[in-house]
């Protein structure tokens, strides 16, 4: 049996590190923001059904993230259509994932959204990473790729972090890398321990 690991948090709290630090330990890693720039890439299965609805939003045969980002700020109402192309989607393509690591005795699933899309109820188990606010809102800017509004936008359409908190299994505090492998590494020897 298969234990389906839920990885969760916020913008910025260093999910994608604490992924790889799963990673290091032989886990399969789904992650969940790979599979929509797949589905969204030239032949990938959302062109077609994002083109029917937003047109302006495939460029090359792809759909452009940034005409959709800009259409989705002037109608926030555009969300909800496009989770429904998207969604089912991401779900095929998650299924299709468990179905090739169905030997692993652990797979991770790096979904940010997972609390907010109901996905939490097929996980056996979930961890939730977490920084300090101030610590987390210098991460997210010192990237020079969005705006404090934007950022502000991202944090409005998610779970605040300590509901987030408060639903999961394991936390992962990622103020230091050293730490935060450690608590990786207990999550793991804990899971395994009970299997």
């Amino acid at each position: 049996m298969t234990f389906k690991l839920g990885l969760t948090g916020s913008i910025g709290m260093g999910k994608s590190t604490t992924a790889e630090m799963f990673r290091g330990h032989g886990i399969p890693i789904w992650d969940a923001d790979k599979a929509v720039h797949e589905l969204y890439a030239t032949d990938g299965a959302a062109v077609e059904p994002i083109k029917a609805v937003f047109p302006t939003a495939i460029v090359d045969g792809a759909v452009s993230r940034d005409v959709l980002k800009h259409l989705l700020s002037r109608d926030p109402a555009h969300f909800k259509t496009l989770e429904k192309i998207v969604h089912p989607l991401v779900k095929a393509h998650r299924l299709d994932f468990v179905k090739t690591n169905a030997s692993s005795d652990i797979i991770l699933f790096d979904i940010p959204l997972l609390f907010e899309t109901g996905g939490d109820s097929e996980m056996d188990a979930i961890v939730c990473v977490f920084v300090d606010p101030d610590i987390q809102k210098e991460r997210v800017l010192q990237r020079g790729t969005m705006t404090k509004h934007e950022f502000q936008n991202i944090l409005s359409r998610q779970m605040p972090s300590e509901q987030k908190l408060a639903r999961s299994d394991f936390k992962v505090e990622t103020n230091s890398l050293q730490d935060a492998k450690a608590q990786v590494d207990t999550i793991i020897e804990t899971i395994r321990g009970q299997m």
